[in-house]
């Protein structure tokens, strides 16, 4: 096989059809000045991924063919592999075809149609498309090409002890003797999910003896992350080729020239999770139109952090602190937050709350006449702090940046319209544990973060002498279970049977269940683990089952 292949990881946004049109281009132009015979771009590149029900606006979907037209108008004598949506020409059936189309010498030469569907987690396919009744090869310069999208790949009988679909679209394809295997993704970005992507997709090639050619989509969308990291390998089932994670790239793959070694992978947890973050909030903020955020700062972790990974992202000039401390702050909390706000350079404010509380307090002296203080007292607090947060956000036309963590989500450990006030949650797919992991991680080199805010034990700061233990059991003790839980999907025997207490474990389960309520509530938060909360969790609020 005799090909000079341009891999084209491109950051899309959704619905942006024009945009990302000159975007692809522009990529074009990179590939023509370095003389591949064919580029690749990533899955739905014309639309962005993933659209939803912007599929089903008849605009939308006619939008995206005048952009194909367009690029096969323009293409040159160099093949071109582009991802868009095409209407179902066979009813019935679901009227819409996710499609990879190969544009050369000013012609749509060849169309495949994504065969397997995803619904599960945050996808959703099978709600807009249609699977085809056959994949079949094409020929490229002389060379036998299968062309697949995404899940296309994911479903080897060698690799999966359970498979998802009883069809192999790359197991019919080599039966047409192709000779080399592209696929096209958008495969969004999750704990350890780099490395179990490339062992798979090296398992396929080594089993077919055929190299492949992996392409993925970069950047933010709403909740999720697309990783890019797009890469190649040859029939043995070596790295050849890699793109950079978290980034636009363009990588060439020569056929003709092929390195004499392998390239080494490699994914590190926290450096993964913190380019992970850092992408979603530049782009959720770009993409939605903002420039500067602002979040709460109580002086404790997870305001810290996210206050960090907002500056890191967008630049101290682009993120305001405010302060607001209440009759039970301590001054150590305080003086953490102003620490951290001068050792990140960021403007800052301080709002003092204790004349509000006891204003709020004074007026609902006769309805609360002969009842003790509780976590009604509590709340208010956080929600006079997310009324003045969002008077803030509404008047400076800044994005407000929620700072609760999946721990305390989990728990119902945050207050409605308080603390879960905002536009973005940036951690919130982050358990406790992981938060003081990914802060030490940050501080390794410069100490951003206060040190006293990691070593002091976690508090609300809502009543005198509060800490989280006071509610919650020990992090690295619950978030076990919520792992299990939520990202295992375990049940309380099961838990129970690692070794955790039965009545904790039913209590913790039992808190889970109930707050359902107050995360579809929250604002969208950067999907990071393999489960998060938001719309990749489907789970009713009125039901009466549990565990």
């Amino acid at each position: 096989m005799k090909l000079r292949v341009g891999m084209a990881q491109i950051n899309p946004t959704v619905g942006d059809i024009a945009g990302n049109l000159e975007k692809i281009k522009s990529f074009i132009s990179v590939a023509k000045k370095k003389h591949v015979d064919l580029v690749i771009f990533p899955e739905l590149a014309v639309i962005g991924y993933p659209p939803m029900d912007l599929l089903e606006k008849e605009r939308f979907i006619e939008s995206n063919l005048s952009a194909v037209e367009t690029l096969t108008k323009q293409a040159p004598k160099m093949g071109v592999i582009i991802g868009f949506v095409k209407k179902n020409p066979h009813q019935p059936g679901m009227p819409l075809l996710n499609c990879a189309g190969l544009l050369y010498n000013g012609k749509l030469t060849f169309t495949h149609a994504k065969t397997l569907l995803p619904s599960y987690d945050v996808f959703d396919e099978t709600r807009y498309f249609q699977s085809p009744s056959r994949v079949k090869r094409t020929l490229f310069f002389n060379n036998k090409i299968g062309i697949s999208i995404c899940e296309d790949i994911w479903n080897d009988k060698d690799f999966w002890e359970r498979r998802l679909y009883a069809k192999d679209p790359i197991r019919e394809l080599t039966k047409q003797k192709v000779e080399l295997i592209i696929n096209i993704s958008a495969s969004p970005f999750s704990q350890g999910k780099g490395e179990l992507r490339y062992q798979m997709i090296k398992n396929v090639a080594k089993r077919y003896n055929l190299p492949i050619i992996y392409v993925n989509q970069v950047g933010g969308n709403d909740s999720l992350i697309f990783d890019g990291g797009s890469f190649a390998l040859d029939e043995k089932g070596r790295l050849i080729a890699q793109a950079k994670r978290f980034d636009e790239d363009f990588v060439i793959v020569d056929f003709n020239n092929l390195p004499g070694s392998e390239i080494t992978f490699q994914e590190d947890e926290l450096a993964s999770i913190h380019q992970a973050l850092l992408l979603g909030i530049k782009d959720y903020v770009k993409k939605t139109g903002f420039k500067k955020v602002l979040l709460g700062l109580s002086g404790g972790i997870d305001s810290s952090l996210t206050c960090l990974l907002a500056v890191q992202a967008l630049g101290k000039k682009n993120v305001c602190g405010v302060l607001m401390p209440s009759p039970y702050s301590s001054t150590s909390s305080v003086k953490d937050a102003k620490k951290l706000a001068e050792n990140l350079g960021i403007e800052h404010e301080v709002i003092p709350i204790e004349n509000l509380f006891s204003s709020y307090k004074r007026s609902l002296n006769k309805a609360f006449e002969g009842m003790s203080e509780d976590v009604t007292e509590e709340n208010i607090q956080a929600r006079i702090r997310g009324t003045l947060l969002m008077a803030l956000s509404n008047k400076y036309g800044y994005l407000l940046l929620s700072t609760g963590n999946k721990s305390e989500l989990a728990m119902g450990y945050c207050t409605l319209y308080g603390d879960m006030a905002g536009g973005l949650a940036v951690i919130s797919d982050l358990p406790k544990t992981l938060v003081y992991r990914l802060a030490g991680y940050l501080n390794r080199e410069k100490e951003w973060i206060p040190k006293n805010v990691l070593t002091k034990a976690p508090s609300a700061e809502l009543r005198p002498n509060q800490k989280d233990e006071d509610s919650l059991p020990p992090y690295t003790i619950l978030d076990e279970i919520l792992h299990s839980y939520i990202e295992e999907n375990k049940g309380k025997e099961e838990i129970i049977r690692q070794g955790f207490d039965a009545d904790l474990v039913k209590e913790v389960l039992e808190k889970i269940d109930r707050n359902e309520y107050k995360r579809r509530q929250a604002p969208p938060g950067l999907k990071v683990t393999s489960k998060a909360f938001g719309f990749g969790r489907r789970m009713p609020i009125a039901q009466k089952f549990h565990h």
